[in-house]
């Protein structure tokens, strides 16, 4: 090779190099406009006398030369970058790019799913998980976690020298929710349609188990979909099912969502599970949140890991925890125009948009879900939360095929459900942990698309925004208040003298926000004292105050009780005001209601006392412990040790049980059979009565 053409290789690789290493010191904020730094670094190299060939006459001038190169091309990249397409050279990776093969099915699928480009979170776990790595990923929410689990485990199981038996598991996923596991088991039904010898099953709560055990028993499966509690018991059954003998040929495990599944006590579980599995396996672990916990599941469940983090970036900024593509706003609410805000805000933008609107407790879905459906007719409403068990499925699945509407719900679809074009997530509250602020506004912006999450803050949590920043890294930008749609209040109160139902669950509604707010993780920024309850209770639109002992001794002035008889307020069920026409009489009559069948039993309660009697019970048993354990150590110190009881056991006594465990073991493996078995025992029973 000539000296020129060596200083032409070394002109395009010192390029690449150092391009590599900007990316990766700067991100691609810098790197914006790529044939303009491009342009100028080469007319710099070009004029430079530094690559004069005839000036090169060691090795130490040349890596001398490549040294300050570098450095000019650094400067260039700092300060001539002005914005343009280095994202598109860095992050854009077909399918047909990656650096492993995957197979004409998987292909075809993901273009039928119209995914024309990779994500970066598809494009570091797909290659590792077929190498044989385990994985722990982090990746913001809606970044395309799915495929990067799912399409490694079809070519796993599509490229093992022996297909899977019927009843051999080659594949398991852990979801935390029904509805995450739902979603998974529909995105793997797509590609089941191209794939004959695979089968999946679904394993969740809400149905019967021994549903699942004939399912299982019957068609098998070779990839299996669960929430931990209904996969530990299948493991755990041994009587009419054996799953822990069909997992042996177990490729890969994923936990998905695992933060969310150690939030909900999900460990043990976990733990259980893991003992049931084969060490020589492939491991992912998918979250869009760090956390000690995850760590610890990490070290117990991975071997050696492969760490995936895959983070938005913005100029000036450092990593933020949403998608670049989501809009995030806060607006300040009184507490008495809250509700008629949030009603004018969802008549602004349309009947049109699709919006998921969320609330601390299940007591508050229902509530507001059946207000709504008056205040906001124009639009569907549809309400999830936890403890509506197998209509959870139902109500799901209509707001997935639905074009518009509103669903309210709990944190129970904060995680992983993926529903098509949401426009706007509005959280009504703050939620109980900053992580779950993350992971409610990722329901939208998906993948790309654009979305906007908007929360609603009382004049006293406005601390909040810059918690939630220096906590999450998420940056609200302030919201004009909506203008309060007319009437609100009257119309609310209307609806509860119309039917007792409604009244009830505003007040239920009432009281579980209250103690879900003394509960909450940030209570310092937060507190219970800073709330005007008679202002909350107004824009809840009660009619009266419930009796609670948070309300004790707080100023409720603000509020005003409607002036009605409540005892005349009735139910519009008819069977309901039946019953309770007929307790309203024995009351009137003997002037105290009657025992519901429920409180007949009689309830055994712990009986309150003061705090300085309590704190002084627990310092005496404190001291009683210390006094336990001086007297102990003591003793060691001493040389006293406690004689423990000898045991009458003999050596013939001794030998005989070692006779009688090894017999259990022969019968055991089939080596004698249980005649034999009870012909020695009866034979040994005579011997030891004769004597």
């Amino acid at each position: 090779m000539q000296k020129s053409e060596r200083a032409s290789v070394l002109h395009h690789s010192t390029f690449y190099i150092v391009y590599t290493q900007c990316v990766k010191s700067h991100g691609t904020s810098l790197l914006k406009n790529f044939s303009l730094w491009k342009e100028k670094y080469i007319k710099i190299v070009k004029h430079s006398v530094i690559w004069d060939v005839r000036n090169i006459h060691h090795v130490q001038e040349c890596m001398l030369s490549l040294i300050i190169l570098s450095l000019v091309f650094y400067v260039l990249v700092v300060f001539f970058s002005d914005g343009s397409d280095a994202q598109s050279v860095v992050m854009d990776l077909k399918w047909s790019q990656l650096d492993v093969a995957l197979s004409a099915a998987t292909k075809k699928c993901v273009g039928e799913m119209g995914f024309k480009t990779l994500t970066p979170v598809q494009a570091a776990c797909i290659p590792l998980l077929l190498k044989s790595k385990d994985v722990a990923a982090e990746a913001v929410t809606g970044s395309g976690k799915t495929l990067a689990f799912l399409i490694p485990m079809l070519e796993l199981l599509q490229n093992r020298s022996v297909r899977l038996k019927q009843h051999e598991v080659g594949g398991i996923i852990i979801s935390p929710t029904r509805e995450l596991a739902m979603q998974t088991s529909q995105v793997l039904a797509h590609f089941l349609r191209h794939i004959d010898h695979i089968t999946q099953m679904l394993l969740v709560g809400g149905n019967s188990v021994a549903a699942d055990v004939d399912h299982f028993r019957a068609k098998g499966a070779n990839i299996i979909i669960a929430t931990p509690g209904r996969l530990e018991d299948l493991l755990t059954r041994q009587c009419d099912i054996n799953l822990p003998a069909a997992v042996k040929s177990l490729e890969l495990l994923v936990l998905d969502e695992a933060d969310r599944l150690l939030d909900l006590g999900f460990e043990k579980t976990l733990t259980t599970v893991l003992q049931y599995l084969p060490r020589q396996r492939r491991t992912g672990l998918f979250s869009a949140t760090q956390t000690k916990d995850v760590e610890n599941l990490v070290r117990a469940g991975l071997r050696n890991p492969v760490l995936v983090s895959v983070h938005e970036k913005f100029e000036h900024e450092a990593d933020v925890s949403t998608p670049s593509t989501l809009a995030n706003y806060y607006t300040v609410c009184k507490p008495e125009e809250k509700l008629a805000a949030l009603v004018g805000f969802l008549k602004s933008q349309g009947s049109h948009q699709k919006f998921m609107l969320f609330f601390a407790t299940c007591a508050c879905v229902e509530y507001f879900a059946t207000v709504l459906k008056v205040l906001f007719s124009e639009s569907q409403v549809f309400a999830i939360h936890g403890k509506m068990k197998n209509a959870r499925y139902k109500v799901f699945d209509s707001f997935r095929n639905a074009t518009s509407g509103v669903l309210i719900c709990t944190d129970v679809m904060a995680r992983g459900v993926d529903i098509p074009e949401v426009h706007w997530v509005i959280q009504y509250d703050p939620p109980s942990s900053a992580a779950s602020f993350v992971h409610r506004c990722g329901r939208t912006a998906r993948i790309g698309n654009q979305g906007s999450a908007l929360v609603m803050l009382l004049p006293t949590e406005d601390a909040y925004i810059d918690f939630i920043y220096r906590n999450q890294k998420v940056h609200l930008v302030e919201m004009e208040t909506p203008s309060p749609a007319a009437d609100t209040l009257l119309c609310v109160r209307s609806l509860q003298m119309q039917d007792r139902a409604i009244m009830d669950k505003a007040q239920r509604a009432f009281v579980s926000y209250i103690q879900a707010y003394a509960k909450h993780e940030c209570n310092v920024i937060l507190r219970l004292k800073d709330l005007n309850f008679g202002r909350l209770a107004t824009g809840f639109g009660l009619l009266k105050l419930p009796k609670m002992p948070e309300l004790k001794g707080k100023n409720v002035s603000d509020f005003e009780e409607v002036e009605i008889d409540f005892n005349s307020i009735p139910y519009k069920d008819n069977q309901r005001e039946q019953v309770r026409q007929e307790r309203l009489k024995i009351y009137k009559e003997t002037g105290m209601w009657p025992k519901s069948q429920h409180t007949n039993k009689r309830i055994s309660r712990k009986q309150t006392e003061p705090w300085s009697l309590s704190k002084q019970r627990k310092m005496e048993r404190k001291n009683k412990r210390d006094r336990r354990k001086l007297k102990k150590q003591q003793q060691q110190n001493s040389g006293v040790t406690r004689r423990k009881r000898k045991r009458n056991l003999c050596q013939e006594d001794i030998d005989d049980l070692a006779k009688d465990i090894a017999l259990i073991k022969k019968l055991k493996r089939k080596k004698i059979s249980q005649e034999e078995f009870d012909k020695h025992f009866v034979a040994k029973n005579n011997e030891d009565s004769g004597d």
